[in-house]
Formats: structure tokens, C-alpha cells, sequence
């Protein structure tokens, strides 16, 4: 549902027709046996659609099954039960791109290596991976440590790899799990920023699992707010702000308000997830 209780179009963020699904998840659940005995049931039984060049935000509680959904969506992780179906051009020899919470970058490789990694799995020559992975390096203020190994970096300088290396190949769909989680807050705001003008010039579709609601106004179209585990959907809001978006937009009376009714919705679901986590000490 949108802000205003009507049913969300996915995609549609100019006031015309829904795009086509770029994704659609179907009936996807999924357990983890622990302790080789139990089984917990972490996620689902959960139904999205994702439309083409939609920016599409999650949130929920720790521990709802947000990452589980990404994994699952990026092919990393089988369903229990469900299907996820995703819509590629075959234009891309890599048409997905993850951007992990725990960076994912090889630390045997230099910086700017780990971010060619990608275009060189697409056959691209050495002069231009050289050419895009520098460029990327630059807009995410990297360009000084081209050559430096990643154990040498901070949290925060190795999830700006991470990003460079997932954007620096173009996928037709990106899915983000926390990726601005180890930065500090200016530079948080600077790649929120920086994302929103690639996002806006490019228009790839975008899965971004974040804790902050801020965040996910300011970048959405649409933002899913997740239940405690089981992780199911509980609401799905259309963010009204026009396109192109600036950090401005948080000055907005309106973005404290859709803030506000995102909060109420998840406050409940947060306190049910803490419970549940003292009722098992």
C-alpha cells in the first residue's frame, strides 16, 4: 500500500503506467535447521514484485530475514519453498551485482584489482577496466589507494570498494544489503548523495535492505517494511517525492511525517524481536 493507503504500483514513479516486474518473488519461505536439530523459520511466506529501474528500500528488525531475501534473490541462498523469478536483458554477462554487508573484497588483491574484478569476468580489456575502475574510484574517493591492499583500509574505505567493484560493471539489477552501515555519518550523507545521482542517471533496479528510515525515503520509490522473524511483508509504501531527489528533501514536512507512520508500523515489530530474543537466554 502507498502512503496513503492505495495499492503501490511498482515502478511507476512518475505518475504513469507500472513497469514490468523486473522481479518477482512468489511464495518464498525459508528455514535453518540449528544445532543439526531444530529448524528455525526465518523468512516468509513472502510475495514482492520489483519493478524495472525501481529503487525498492526494506526494512525491518534485526534478524527479520532482510539479508535471507537478498540472498535469495541474488541466487546465493535456495528457498525452502517459493521462486524467485528475475527478468535480464542476457545483454550482461554479469546482470546481478551484491554489494555485502562484510564487504566481500579479496584482500590478496589491490584495491583497484578487486574492483576490476568484475570486468574482467566480462572479457572487458585491460585499458578500459583500468579506465571504469578508476573512474569509480574516484567518485567514491578512493583514487588515492588504487594500489593498496585492502588490509591497510578502514571498515568504511573497504565497503567504498565493495561499491565501486558492484557499480563499476553496470548490472541491469543491484541489490544492496546495509552498504552504508560501516560509514561515518558525513560520509554517509556523501554517498547517499552520490548514489541518488548514479541511481537517477543510470535508472537500474535497486534492492536496498537498511535499518535507517531516513534512508530509505530518501532513496525509494518504494520502501517494504518487514515483520519480526518469520520475516513477512507488513507494509508497502510509494515515497511521493518527485525525481530528480536531493538530500533536501529531508527538510520536507512530509518526510517526518512518512517517517513517523514507518516508525509506528516497525516499532511493535522491533519490541516483538527483542522479546524473542530474551525468551531464548
Amino acid at each position: 500500500m502507498d502512503h496513503a493507503g492505495h495499492p503501490a504500483s511498482p515502478g511507476a514513479t512518475d505518475g504513469g503506467p507500472p513497469a514490468a516486474p523486473r522481479i518477482t518473488v512468489r511464495e518464498v519461505t525459508r528455514s535453518f535447521v540449528t544445532n543439526g536439530r531444530s529448524a528455525v523459520h526465518a523468512l516468509g511466506p513472502l510475495d514482492l514484485s520489483i519493478g524495472d529501474a525501481e529503487f525498492l528500500c526494506v526494512v525491518g528488525p534485526s534478524g527479520c530475514g532482510k539479508s535471507t531475501l537478498l540472498k535469495i534473490i541474488a541466487g546465493l541462498l535456495a528457498p525452502s519453498s517459493g521462486e524467485v523469478a528475475i527478468d535480464v536483458s542476457g545483454d550482461h554477462r554479469i546482470p546481478i551485482a551484491m554489494v555485502f554487508q562484510d564487504y566481500g573484497i579479496y584482500p590478496w588483491k589491490t584495491v583497484r584489482a578487486n574492483v576490476e574484478l568484475g570486468l574482467r569476468l566480462s572479457g572487458r580489456p585491460p585499458t578500459e577496466r583500468r579506465e571504469i575502475a578508476d573512474d569509480w574510484l574516484s567518485r567514491l574517493g578512493l583514487a588515492d589507494f588504487a594500489d593498496v591492499y585492502p588490509g591497510a583500509l578502514s571498515g568504511g574505505m573497504r565497503q567504498r570498494v565493495s561499491i565501486a567493484r558492484a557499480l563499476a560493471i553496470d548490472p541491469e539489477v543491484l541489490l544492496m544489503d546495509e552498504p552504508f552501515a560501516a560509514l561515518d555519518a558525513q560520509l554517509r550523507e556523501v554517498l547517499q548523495e552520490e548514489l541518488l545521482t548514479i541511481w537517477q542517471a543510470r535508472r537500474r533496479t535497486v534492492v536496498f535492505v537498511t535499518h535507517s528510515l531516513e534512508e530509505a525515503l530518501l532513496l525509494g520509490d518504494r520502501v517494504v517494511v518487514m515483520s519480526a522473524r518469520p520475516g513477512r511483508i507488513i507494509a508497502d509504501i510509494t515515497v511521493p517525492f518527485e525525481r530528480p531527489r536531493s538530500s533536501e528533501v529531508r527538510t520536507d514536512p512530509l518526510f517526518a511525517k512518512l517517517r513517523g507512520e514507518l516508525w509506528t508500523g516497525l516499532h511493535s515489530e522491533v519490541v516483538a524481536q527483542f522479546d524473542a530474543g530474551k525468551d531464548r537466554r
